[in-house]
């Protein structure tokens, strides 16, 4: 047997195997580097999943001239004024880092800040609700993700509602915009300060009207249809609120004098959740009565 060539073998075996040692180093390595970076990743997108639209603010907007009640913020409800006992309520919310009252009036700021509420003054200029929140946005110091638009008029708006639009927010990066909807009564199917609201399969908005939605042939009531009333509360992405000022008016929304349908009329998507609540807002001086019977019935001082 030639020697050289057994030498020359060997070292060949040799030099072999060390290539095939470095290789799978260099493969582990990589995988191994692959699955830090993979972990890193994941890490980092969950951290940002959990602080998506986290940082709340709910702005209560308030307006002493109204054209069905003037002066409705103020009114006396049981001893407090109508928009005490709603800010009183939304404090109650667990979501909401910061609550505020929005109002052009220096009747009701002054009123406000007498129980403790932070006021933003905004301009008169402001159409509606939603854009008196963007402008009080605006204002704030801090920077928030989500907007709750809390309506003055809801003095007892339940603080689970309140929590309840702005995790439907957090949990629908799709949508722009929440609200809440609950059980139409029979007697209000044909009341125009009742609004209603038709859902997609998905709990998305199809639609909101001041008359009865869905409208059957009979052009009755059907008691065995599941009608949804709108409930006055809303939040909104902030990024979506700085653009609603500057959309356009649109049809539906000046037809039926609906903010929310210029959101639609335009392609965004809005979350709903149906809550089981009694619709208590006061649109009218005959509807503080009711409030303060359904008060003194539940022993709500």
């Amino acid at each position: 047997m030639n020697p050289m060539s057994i030498c020359s073998s060997s070292s060949s075996s040799s030099s072999s195997s060390s290539s095939s040692t470095a290789k799978a180093w260099i493969v582990h390595s990589i995988l191994a580097g692959t699955a830090i970076a993979v972990a890193i990743g994941a890490r980092a997108y969950l951290g940002r999943a959990k602080k998506f639209r986290s940082r709340v603010v709910g702005i209560i907007p308030a307006r002493f001239a109204s054209s069905r009640f003037q002066g409705k913020p103020l009114v006396q409800i049981l001893g407090k004024p109508m928009i005490q006992r709603t800010w009183e309520r939304s404090k109650l919310a667990t979501t909401l880092d910061h609550i505020v009252v929005a109002t052009d009036d220096e009747k009701i700021a002054e009123c406000c800040r007498g129980f403790g509420a932070d006021v933003i003054m905004t301009s008169e200029s402001c159409q509606n609700g939603t854009e008196r929140c963007n402008e009080a946005l605006e204002k704030l110091e801090k920077k928030y993700d989500i907007v709750v638009n809390i309506q003055g008029d809801e003095p007892l708006i339940e603080p689970e509602i309140i929590d309840g639009v702005v995790k439907a927010l957090q949990a629908a990066p799709d949508a722009v915009f929440s609200t809440a909807v609950t059980s139409l009564k029979p007697e209000d199917a044909f009341d125009p300060n009742r609004v209603k609201c038709v859902v997609d399969n998905h709990g998305y908005a199809i639609y909101f009207s001041r008359g009865l939605v869905p409208f059957n042939k009979s052009a009755k009531v059907n008691p065995h249809f599941p009608y949804l009333l709108h409930l006055g509360i809303q939040s909104y992405d902030s990024e979506f609120l700085k653009i609603y000022p500057k959309l356009q008016p649109t049809p539906l929304q000046l037809e039926e004098d609906l903010e929310q349908l210029k959101v639609l009329e335009n392609g965004y998507k809005m979350k709903v959740i149906k809550v089981d609540h009694e619709a208590h807002g006061v649109d009218t001086p005959e509807d503080v009565e009711k409030i303060e019977s359904l008060m003194r019935e539940n022993n709500l001082s």
